[in-house]
């Protein structure tokens, strides 16, 4: 039987587009959903989209923006919002239909900053940066790495390892959905609007440079 789980990432309190996203889970009979970081920064519906993102029942990380968010906030003045984020995991494990998933917002074993890009500015894969990334990757123990921060799309075999990145539902205008045990990936656009594979090329890329030290993840409950 086939177990579907939704992805989303980087969805910078923007309400809008997770509702349309958590919509097309409810759609598509998604089991589990799983938001790769970035929860707060660029947007102003921080309140609404945590709100949203715990009715659903969605399992989410830390992302960068989150830490620096927090980094800003006095504990003692926290609201709902601030404690949610305060409570996130910076990577989660998942087991589901015979294969396991391990998410972090950037890269293994759990960094927020150094993220996996594949894509040039048109969307097109670059050969190096795959090359690379495949090797460190090689001796990855999970089938699926769930990661995101880029705010690029794809779902790419490195290593022994399918590394997908949903992109941010309000930049990429992307969510996707994940079937195992098939390993099969459908990104589905939001919006109305047509995905863009690679957003933000001004940010300095990240390239891999050491050989990750895998680490145990928090497991859900």
């Amino acid at each position: 039987m086939t177990t579907r789980i939704g992805l989303i990432s980087d969805v910078h309190a923007t309400l809008a587009p997770v509702r349309e996203a958590l919509a097309i889970f409810r759609r598509e009979g998604v089991e589990t959903i799983l938001c790769a970081g970035d929860i707060a920064g660029y947007g102003s519906e921080l309140d609404a989209t945590v709100e949203l993102l715990i009715d659903s029942g969605c399992r989410s990380i830390l992302g960068n923006h989150d830490l620096w968010y927090l980094s800003h906030r006095d504990p003692a003045l926290d609201g709902a919002a601030e404690r949610y984020l305060r409570s996130l995991p910076r990577l989660f494990h998942h087991a589901a239909a015979g294969k396991t998933l391990y998410m972090v917002h950037a890269s293994p074993p759990d960094s927020l900053l150094e993220g996996i890009r594949l894509l040039d500015e048109q969307g097109t894969l670059v050969a190096g940066q795959q090359s690379s990334w495949s090797a460190l990757l090689h001796d990855f123990a999970d089938d699926v790495l769930l990661v995101g921060h880029t705010h690029q799309v794809f779902a790419e075999p490195l290593g022994s390892t399918l590394v997908i990145n949903p992109g941010s539902t309000c930049f990429n205008h992307t969510c996707a959905i994940l079937y195992l045990p098939e390993l099969r990936v459908e990104v589905l656009p939001l919006g109305g609007k047509q995905p863009l594979l690679s957003w933000n090329w001004g940010m300095e890329p990240r390239r891999p440079n050491r050989l990750f030290a895998q680490q145990e993840p928090v497991d859900e409950p």
